[in-house]
């Protein structure tokens, strides 16, 4: 069993989900709305769907014949929080390199 993290990095690792997403960040949208700009067939959108529900980042409503797909913002968050723990290694390493470059720049 693949942990959620690791599903939702896999999803976010293709650029057509990653486009997707971004239009469902400016609100629902249907399967044909979807894949109206990508250049590939409605059952190709499809499959990038499925996966994107599977990871937990959208949802498929119903209503009649209208199957609207909406963000789920939960799995980004964990994304973005699982980032934010590495950040100190970024911030300590960009310190470091600011106190280098003082160093030998004279400027310490």
């Amino acid at each position: 069993m693949t942990d959620a993290l690791s599903r939702t990095f896999s999803a976010l690792a293709d650029p057509t989900r990653r486009a997707i997403l971004a239009r469902l960040a400016d609100g629902e949208a249907t399967v044909n709305e979807l894949a109206e700009p990508l250049p590939m067939s409605l059952p190709a959108v499809s499959r990038h769907l499925k996966v994107l529900e599977q990871a937990g980042l959208i949802t498929r409503g119903r209503t009649r014949q209208w199957r609207p797909c909406r963000l789920q913002a939960q799995p980004l968050a964990d994304v973005a929080g699982w980032v934010a723990a590495y950040r100190r290694f970024w911030d300590g390493g960009f310190d470091r390199l600011e106190e280098h470059l003082r160093t030998v720049t004279g400027d310490a």
